[in-house]
């Protein structure tokens, strides 16, 4: 298995150039982005703005299988980074289901807005009002709304076990859930191991479990950008599977049956070579 690119004064130099044209792109985009009425028209605009970033990011995109054309389509996968936030759009349209807390975040939360991601509270508490904004959305949207049903990202060596909650909207309606796989490789479509995976790629750094309750396990949001740039980039690679026969079944029931047919075909696909 080929090394990953390691870190250097010459690839350090290029990614800060690179993050320095992603950061005034960024910028220049913003008064678009603000007066682009927010629904179907924005997130349409979402996918060329995300075009852009991962052209400046190094990051390519395959798609293998066919989302379904039925609607309303909810969409379930595993989550390794924030990137699939952006590749996502620019593989398959649509917007995205997200949790409360980014929603205040600075620039990224309105930016989040415009691009018609829901953010929902999924703390049990609140769990009745995160259903009733999911069940809004699904009736009101054309286009698929994405869900990363492990509340958090992941280390890439294995899919979580998914929350059930959300899924208490799909019980006794006429909403698709296709599952999807998402995994990550080098540029040239070699596997990437899994200490490469939490070391460079996962937002998540499972290296750092074991210095106590208080190590923060989640990366710095810009500096992950930025690491990314220097290393060159990766693939994206997005398998869609077909939609299972969800009806009669429990939300506890649906979270299990996802979950196996997402973990399943991960572990399956992720250590082979990608096929061109």
């Amino acid at each position: 298995m080929a090394r990953s690119i390691r870190q250097n004064i010459f690839n350090t130099i290029f990614g800060a150039f690179k993050f320095a044209l992603f950061v005034a792109v960024v910028v220049v985009q913003l008064p678009i982005i603000l007066v682009v009425p927010r629904g179907r028209l924005s997130v349409g605009y979402m996918r060329i703005f995300m075009r852009i970033v991962i052209a400046i990011a190094g990051i390519r995109v395959r798609v293998h299988g066919q989302l379904s054309d039925r609607r309303p389509l909810m969409v379930v996968g595993n989550h390794i980074s924030v990137f699939e936030l952006v590749t996502i759009p620019v593989a398959l349209g649509g917007s995205f289901f997200g949790k409360i807390d980014i929603a205040s975040w600075p620039v990224i939360g309105w930016v989040s807005k415009k691009f018609g991601v829901i953010f929902v509270d999924r703390r049990p508490s609140h769990a009745m009002d995160a259903l009733r904004v999911v069940q809004q959305e699904m009736a009101r949207v054309s286009y698929p709304m994405f869900l990363f049903p492990e509340g958090t990202t992941n280390n890439g060596a294995y899919v979580k076990s998914f929350k059930s909650t959300l899924f208490n909207v799909v019980e006794n309606s006429d909403i698709t859930v296709q599952p999807m796989t998402i995994h990550y490789r080098r540029r040239d479509g070699s596997p990437i191991s899994d200490t490469d995976m939490a070391a460079h790629y996962a937002y998540f750094d499972n290296v750092k479990q074991d210095q106590g309750p208080y190590a923060p396990v989640e990366r710095n949001l810009v500096a992950q950008v930025f690491h990314i740039m220097v290393i060159g980039g990766f693939l994206v690679e997005v398998t869609l599977l077909p939609p299972p026969p969800l009806a009669g079944k429990n939300r506890k029931e649906m979270a299990e049956i996802l979950h196996n047919i997402v973990s399943d075909n991960y572990m399956k696909l992720k250590d082979k070579r990608s096929v061109k």
